[in-house]
């Protein structure tokens, strides 16, 4: 994740290399370091050093690292040519490598020839079984292809050897939920806990995976990982205190005359409802009433 000053530092070089000034390598730079993608300005800005002899000679061996970088952004802009002609470079410099070997990969993809593609990565595969870049290359292909099924067998079997992966588990949750096979995506956000206690986005999808199971045991642990949720951002998760107040309102109505259960819901859903208020006072205070509504309809409100 980009950090603010990070965020800051490159909208300033962004904007300086945008109107003509210096700084377009450290631009580019900072655009791989940071692992994001800006792709129409990599391929313009990385262009103007790779066809300017003397700039590119200036680079030394890094010269490479922006023939990769701008041949990953022309497969993305669609500017195959391109593409074409920087891994022909890398090709020529580096004949038997298996990183040039992976953009080959790309380009086919990129062209639709996914027999071909398969064909290289498995090769590569044979001469490197444990290259997660390319596992993941090939579960991207099934997705692309719309092979949900083969996706997930691949994922699957790419968490049995790399189970540390939390980005391949939370793509695992995520095509689990849009399958709403949501007892495989609980158990998915279950290892991203494990893996992350202090990411509030994985409890509050286990919460939003719970609740949608329904029952009150699992509304009854929803709510914990809804509060968990408020606890890690400082209870400013809109989201999570929703989630705290649906989940009051259901098992309220599958534990009624049960005091004590009654009494705990009522002061956490009356904690979670004044938090709104607060929210929307703040943010939103034209949607103010349309929250005081909502509540009371939820009868969470007097």
């Amino acid at each position: 994740m980009v950090g603010a000053k990070e965020e800051v530092e490159l909208n300033r070089l962004e904007n300086q290399v945008d109107n003509g000034g210096s700084g377009v390598w450290e631009y580019l730079c900072l655009v791989s370091k940071l692992k994001i993608r800006r792709s129409d300005k990599v391929l313009k800005h990385g262009l103007s050093i790779l066809n300017d002899p003397k700039k590119r000679s200036k680079l030394g061996p890094e010269e490479w690292t922006l023939y990769e970088q701008v041949a990953v952004a022309a497969m993305d802009c669609q500017c195959l040519d391109v593409a074409k002609d920087c891994i022909k470079a890398l090709q020529k410099k580096f004949p038997e490598s298996r990183r040039v070997g992976k953009l080959e990969g790309m380009l086919l993809e990129a062209k639709g020839l996914w027999e071909d593609a398969e064909k290289v990565y498995s090769s590569l595969l044979e001469d490197s079984p444990l290259d997660q870049v390319i596992h993941k290359r090939k579960i991207s292909m099934a997705k692309a292809q719309g092979n949900i099924s083969v996706a997930i067998e691949g994922l699957n079997k790419y968490l049995e050897i790399f189970m540390a992966d939390h980005d391949a588990w939370r793509e695992l949750a995520e095509i689990y939920v849009s399958l709403q096979l949501y007892k495989q995506a609980a158990f998915c956000y279950e290892e991203l806990i494990l893996c992350q206690p202090t990411v509030p986005l994985y409890h509050l999808a286990y919460a939003d995976v719970l609740y949608t199971l329904g029952g009150s045991e699992n509304l009854q642990i929803a709510k914990k990982y809804y509060a968990a949720t408020i606890d890690l951002t400082g209870g400013k998760n809109t989201r999570a205190l929703y989630g705290i107040c649906l989940c009051t309102l259901a098992l309220g109505q599958q534990t009624k005359g049960r005091n004590k259960e009654e009494k705990e819901s009522s002061e956490l859903h009356s904690l979670a409802a004044t938090a709104l208020e607060k929210d929307y006072k703040y943010r939103a205070s034209d949607k103010l009433s349309l929250l005081t509504a909502t509540l009371r309809n939820l009868k969470l409100q007097s």
